[in-house]
């Protein structure tokens, strides 16, 4: 007997209570991005669209629907840093979700420090177990199948400089469940905790 299922088509509507794109692309690592603009002043927002995309060179990318502070900031300088989110965190980032004018400091708005980077001139939180200073390879404006332009950009960022706060560095093993990261889930409120019960190891086959 086939499983019941509810199918859609996006551009018709999903039908449901809460648009499930989200949940059902999840959990997904969150892009905490520091930035400054060209006059220095501060930035610091969370982007749910965030991943890593290549090894040698690392390149990490995040996603924004519309062109927002942190594309123009990083189109403008060249620079940005992502900042891992931890549970510890959790209020501070969901501070800087706050819809607030281009002249305010998320930092200062959320209570975290920044901190100068070692290669590029954007801080970085200081409180988050690990950051990755990057400097702008690619900004992209996204586009539908039909080669319409969407509002939605897309910067990814070459890893020039690594954080690893130490306590998180096991035997030269990077403990992912230590830092207690967190991930957005779906919903309007969803957000999922890593931490070591949820471990299972699984190598490829030679």
């Amino acid at each position: 007997m086939c499983e019941e299922t509810h199918f859609y088509r996006p551009a018709e509507g999903h039908g449901l209570a809460h648009d499930p794109f989200n949940a059902l692309v999840a959990p997904r690592p969150i892009g905490w991005i520091s930035s400054r603009d060209r006059n220095g002043v501060l930035n610091l927002a969370p982007y749910s669209f965030f991943n890593a995309f290549n090894y040698h060179p690392p390149i990490v990318a995040f996603s924004s629907i519309g062109f927002k502070d942190s594309v123009r900031n990083a189109e403008q300088t060249g620079e940005f840093c992502w900042n891992l989110v931890t549970r510890p965190l959790s209020d501070a980032m969901n501070e800087t979700c706050r819809a607030v004018g281009p002249e305010v400091d998320e930092f200062a708005l959320s209570g975290v420090t920044p901190a100068p980077s070692r290669v590029i001139a954007v801080p970085h939180v200081a409180e988050s177990p690990v950051r990755f200073e990057c400097r702008v390879s690619q900004v992209l404006q996204l586009a539908g199948a039909d080669g319409e332009e969407l509002d939605t950009w897309m910067v990814f960022g070459e890893v020039v400089g690594v954080h690893i706060a130490g306590r998180l560095l096991r035997n030269g093993i990077y403990d992912t469940a230590g830092a207690e990261p967190i991930l957005r889930g779906g919903g309007p409120a969803d957000y999922f905790k890593v931490d070591a019960s949820q471990k299972f190891q699984m190598h490829r086959p030679e």
